[in-house]
């Protein structure tokens, strides 16, 4: 979602005459588009504005945006004298107004959310450079996990409306883009009312985005268990277009440990829900995220981390240790685990992770399959696609073209990507 936010900002700002510098050291304006999931995030944040300061005393203006902006607001201006603009996720379309406030010497902080969208004031979306591309159609999180600070900095859950989903596909498609991720802090919480009126889930947006022809692919993040609706599931095995692969965040393996986190799902849950989904698509690719040490974990509670992982068998995953977060429930829990304790069990969960990866990666090995190519590789005639179980392939195809769609022979597979062999026909 930051990708997105930090996209839109400037092709704001490139509306008002602004351009992208070729070096940061020439930049007149710089935008940090902050994280505050994680604490290593927020200190980032002040150690790169120390770095702005070049050689000769000079500096850009420095404008702070996002989560970090949203939960310290002016208290950044106060620790980092040089910050100029702090700005707020949902006040992010303001963000030409604080440029002339900071450079009329005024302050410059709005961390306000609008009852506005601020989506109707950003300008269309014109021609893509990757033929890949982000789209929010949602954004918040009311389920309130007691380790996240999301609904604290993003605010409550805020659908768009299916208007405005459809014309920024449609104006992405039209710029190049051939492969389109919907993105929410809770995706799947969509909801709305199509041009007839009538109540849609994400399942009915899936659907109607899928008629647009030029639009190959579909893919969505983030998910929460409790919003997996039938509809969604069924659409899994039933629109050729939305991708075998679901991100779908489950935390822990332990029922107690969800319920201390707020979660609302169980393990149980959770594991008859993965068996729903493989039985509507059964090639689909899954993925999750984990929390270990959160308070009071005990060491069989992690373990019961490991054995949900072998029983899902992810092909990815991230993993992380827990971060107490400023004003979220968990930071003031009794029981917060020791780091070291912290370190060995994301070694180990990590192991586990990267060796169901290996796996789902090596099954691919003799697949022929269609990768979008994406990007360029470091080898001369060497490009780079994703298959639609996100998995990234190394090609040599110098007669291809980023955007293109071809069809390849998994030929070798690593950790963390294949290698293919481009086939006969060039897919449709």
């Amino acid at each position: 979602m930051n990708v997105y936010d930090g996209e839109r900002m400037a092709e704001m700002l490139g509306e008002r005459g602004m351009t992208a510098a070729a070096d940061g050291n020439d930049a007149d304006l710089v935008i940090l588009n902050t994280c505050h999931i994680r604490e290593k995030a927020v200190d980032k944040v002040y150690s790169d504005i120390g770095r702005m300061t070049r050689e000769d005393g000079s500096r850009p203006m420095i404008a702070v945006a996002g989560c970090v902006a949203q939960a310290e607001g002016s208290e950044i201006s106060r620790r980092a004298r040089t910050v100029d603009i702090v700005v707020g996720p949902q006040a992010y379309h303001r963000l030409p107004d604080l440029i002339a406030k900071a450079g009329r010497g005024e302050a410059a902080v709005d961390t306000d959310m609008p009852a506005e969208s601020k989506f109707g004031a950003l300008p269309a979306r014109t021609k893509q450079a990757r033929p890949t591309a982000f789209l929010t159609i949602m954004e918040g999180c009311d389920k309130f996990c007691t380790y996240c600070v999301v609904p604290y900095t993003r605010g409550a859950e805020i659908s768009r409306s299916w208007g405005a989903i459809l014309d920024e596909a449609k104006a992405l498609v039209d710029g190049g883009v051939k492969e389109i991720t919907l993105l929410g802090q809770n995706v799947n919480a969509w909801t709305g009312e199509d041009d007839k009126g009538r109540a849609q889930g994400m399942d009915g947006l899936v659907r109607e985005l899928a008629k647009i022809d030029a639009l190959k692919r579909i893919r969505y993040t983030t998910s929460h268990p409790n919003d997996m609706s039938d509809g969604l599931i069924a659409a899994h095995g039933e629109v050729d277009k939305l991708m075998p692969f679901l991100h779908l965040p489950v935390q822990s393996g332990n029922d107690r440990i969800l319920k201390a986190m707020n979660r609302s799902h169980s393990v149980e849950g959770y594991l008859r829900l993965i068996d729903r989904v493989r039985a509507a698509r059964p090639d689909i690719a899954l993925s999750g995220d984990f929390i270990v040490g959160f308070p009071g974990e005990t060491e069989e509670e992690f373990a019961d981390t490991l054995r949900i992982v072998d029983a899902v068998g992810y092909a990815q995953c991230y993993s992380f240790k827990y971060s107490p977060r400023p004003g979220t429930p968990a930071a003031d829990m009794d029981g917060q685990i020791p780091a070291d304790v912290m370190d060995d069990r994301l070694v180990r969960l990590q192991a586990a992770i990267n060796r169901h990866q290996v796996g789902f990666n090596a099954a691919t090995v003799g697949r022929r399959t269609t990768i979008l190519l994406e990007r360029a590789g470091r080898y001369p005639g060497q490009l780079i696609g994703k298959t639609p179980w996100l998995q990234s392939v190394h090609v040599t195809a110098p007669d291809q073209a980023i955007g293109d769609m071809i069809e390849v022979d998994i030929i070798s597979a690593g950790p963390n990507s294949l290698a293919g062999e481009i086939g006969r026909r060039k897919a449709a």
